[in-house]
């Protein structure tokens, strides 16, 4: 799609499928609110002016995905497999993981909500640089899976026999947090990016299998910050 192919059919379509995918859980909160709560709902305009706008900020987010972030990410990824330079690959996978996990709303939520419950205990700044370290060094061993052309599935069963061994011995009250963390991660900002880069990685290679290889860094995104906040945990 391109910003010339945007005709006002195709933004109307591009909607309706917006609505046909948020109706479900417009249904879910009316039907409860009427049928179970048994009340009107109150201030009826505004929430509905706040369905539009959740429906056209989704519609925006799906659009730019489609023009920039996916596009940027696979030319991003060729650019960086032609210049023959592993080291260039696995910065780049490194920073575009620790940058995005450090700009997740969810991520920044949860932080806030950890340091609060316990009162300062849990630094914010700290429990997030460590999840985003976590999710920058998942990406960095994800692309060397693709590069190299490894099965996932050794990767991964390999980090949760760390993660459930480090969960023997770090803190208990650190441990939800930490299981948490691998999914705060996967969210808004990092995963069209990482997916982006998995699949324009994949296709740039030669033997590789955009559709086998190029997916899979999400696990590692998700996988490697819980090892990293149990490891924070074991210091404190």
């Amino acid at each position: 799609m391109t910003l010339d192919g945007l005709s006002l059919m195709v933004i109307l379509e591009g909607l309706l499928g917006v609505v046909r995918d948020t109706l479900p859980i417009i249904l879910v909160i009316l039907g409860a609110q009427y049928l179970v709560i048994r009340q009107p709902v109150a201030h009826l305009h505004k929430v509905a002016g706040g369905f539009g706008m959740v429906i056209l900020g989704l519609y925006a987010f799906i659009l730019g995905l489609d023009l920039g972030l996916f596009p940027l990410g696979e030319s991003m990824a060729l650019q960086l497999t032609e210049s023959g330079q592993l080291g260039a690959v696995y910065g780049f996978a490194f920073a575009i993981g620790f940058a995005t996990t450090m700009a997740e709303p969810s991520l920044i939520a949860i932080a806030e909500k950890a340091e609060s419950v316990s009162q300062g205990g849990l630094r914010q700044v700290v429990l997030r640089v460590a999840v985003a370290i976590g999710v920058g060094a998942g990406i960095t061993l994800g692309c060397h899976r693709i590069m190299v052309g490894d099965p996932i599935h050794f990767y991964i069963m390999a980090g949760y026999a760390a993660v459930i061994g480090l969960t023997f011995l770090a803190p208990r009250y650190l441990i939800p947090i930490a299981y948490d963390s691998g999914g705060v991660t996967t969210s808004t900002i990092t995963v069209p990016l990482v997916t982006a880069l998995g699949v324009g990685l994949a296709s740039a290679i030669a033997g590789r299998n955009p559709l086998v290889d190029g997916f899979g860094l999400i696990a590692f995104a998700s996988l490697t910050p819980m090892i990293f906040v149990l490891l924070y945990g074991m210091t404190l």
